[in-house]
């Protein structure tokens, strides 16, 4: 199952340090941190790189070590990094308290006047980054980071759509973003109306486009309402897919749904007893749908490989979701194991 050689994912956002406290401690208990790379749209990248799909990961950079140490984790994944430009200060940071089945895991950011934060118009070269790519995605957390990289956002989605590429989004709402005076409502809808797939939940759909729908109704027929009143708004609208995640107890439920071509699809949901870390299963959510779609897989196909991407992550230390085409497929045939493979 190989994909399309010309098939070529480029995207655009933040690239960070995720600084989780180690040993399960508490920030103000903290005496040792662990580093891993992050940002959501390099998750994304890693993801599809690992499965066979060529990714450009676009963003802006100090020259400093740091910066270095995170690219050097990308291309060890084969995602590719030479679009991306230099400039500013600093790398943006992220810092992590891990949560358990008591207490809710907590972020701080640290990303104000970061490299990305501080990019400006024109700095990259939209149609010679796009020249040889089949397909932009893109998510709102870089519009939340500051009004510049909403701008320069907008630059991509603009050459993107200029250029005939499907562009994907995924709505990616964070609250202790969005610090520069704009509601995301100002800002999201102008960038999301040229989107062909889209990844969102409920809550952000209602902050982003204040589209409602009844609690007491089921996911599937608030998802089904959803996608009819989102597509007045987001004319170009092909694909649209969900995760739904519920407590059971300390495990956690997990399913997909997706409309796709006016088709109606669903997983299973998956029970997920322990979730070792929950950061980055939107992202390989988003790889496994893009996967699926892109090797021109059934709508029903699609969302399963998105599914169990996302449900795999939670197994995986960091935000990458280090795993492959034949984890995934296993997976998806046999559910969860607690079995060796030897």
């Amino acid at each position: 199952m190989n994909t399309t050689p010309q098939t070529r994912i480029a995207t655009f956002g933040e690239l960070l340090l995720r600084m989780s406290v180690a040993n399960g401690n508490r920030f103000t208990q903290a005496n040792e941190i662990k580093i891993h790379v992050g940002g959501a749209e390099a998750n994304v990248c890693v993801l599809l790189s690992q499965l066979g799909i060529q990714t450009d990961y676009i963003t802006r950079l100090p020259e400093n070590d740091l910066a270095q140490l995170a690219l050097n984790e990308l291309q060890k994944y084969k995602v590719h990094t030479s679009k991306c430009v230099y400039g500013g200060e600093r790398l943006g940071l992220y810092f992590v308290e891990a949560g358990n089945q008591i207490r809710q895991s907590q972020v701080i950011y640290d990303r104000s006047n970061s490299s990305f934060a501080t990019i400006e118009k024109d700095q990259i070269n939209w149609d010679l980054a796009f020249a040889d790519v089949t397909h932009f995605h893109w998510s709102g957390i870089s519009p939340g980071v500051s009004h510049e990289a909403g701008l320069a956002c907008k630059e991509a989605i603009l050459a993107a759509h200029k250029k005939g590429l499907p562009i994907s989004s995924d709505f990616n709402y964070r609250s202790k973003l969005w610090q520069y005076g704009k509601h995301p409502s100002e800002i999201m809808p102008d960038l999301l109306q040229y989107s062909t797939i889209t990844v969102a939940d409920l809550d952000a759909i209602e902050i982003y486009f204040g589209i409602k729908t009844d609690k007491n109704e089921s996911d599937e027929a608030r998802f089904q309402k959803t996608f009819e009143l989102l597509k007045v708004k987001m004319p170009h609208l092909k694909t649209l897919a969900m995760s739904f995640r519920k407590s059971d107890g300390p495990a956690h439920l997990y399913k997909g749904l997706l409309i796709h071509d006016d088709n109606f699809y669903q997983t299973e949901e998956h029970k997920i007893h322990v979730v070792t870390d929950q950061i980055g299963s939107g992202d390989a959510f988003n790889a496994g749908l893009l996967y699926g779609l892109s090797n021109k897989f059934s709508g029903q196909e699609s969302i399963e490989w998105a599914t169990a991407c996302g449900v795999i992550k939670q197994s995986i230390h960091g935000d990458f979701a280090i795993t492959n085409e034949n984890e995934i497929s296993h997976f998806i045939k046999n559910g969860s194991s607690n079995r060796i493979n030897r």
